[in-house]
């Protein structure tokens, strides 16, 4: 039924699980799946070198996250790719799936954000309101 699957992952228990249902659908579909990182932009005021040495860490620490998932669904035999993008999650969420046709969105309810909503993360909430394709989110 889908063939392109993307999965918002931040490495928190939500998203893992949302990687999980991907894998397994991906799996069972004969889809692949896109994991994606998205990191806000770092402030100017950090000034250089402190800009650029900030911005290394949370590139490495993001693609050390990415490599780790995108391993998970190679072993169990799923195309998958990942990328990191700078931007606010929601927005960079939802430009990727609009610009590379996904079929669905699977993502955590919440992630490691700073501010937690009631019910569902301020990004999954928004993700799920604007997308234009399904959106499943997971507990």
């Amino acid at each position: 039924m889908f063939k392109k699957i993307l999965v918002p992952y931040d490495g928190s228990h939500h998203s893992e699980r949302a990687l999980e249902t991907a894998i397994h659908m991906a799996r069972n579909d004969g889809a692949s799946i896109h994991i994606m990182y998205a990191y806000d932009q770092l402030p100017d005021y950090l000034g250089e070198p402190n800009l650029q040495e900030v911005l290394n860490r949370v590139l490495s620490a993001a693609r050390a996250l990415m490599d780790s998932a995108a391993q998970q669904a190679h072993d169990q035999g799923v195309a998958v790719t990942s990328d990191v993008l700078e931007g606010p999650a929601a927005e960079a969420i939802l430009r990727v799936a609009e610009i590379e046709n996904f079929d669905l969105i699977i993502m955590g309810s919440r992630g490691l954000g700073h501010l937690k909503g009631l019910l569902l993360g301020s990004v999954s909430e928004r993700v799920l309101r604007q997308a234009k394709i399904p959106v499943m989110i997971m507990r």
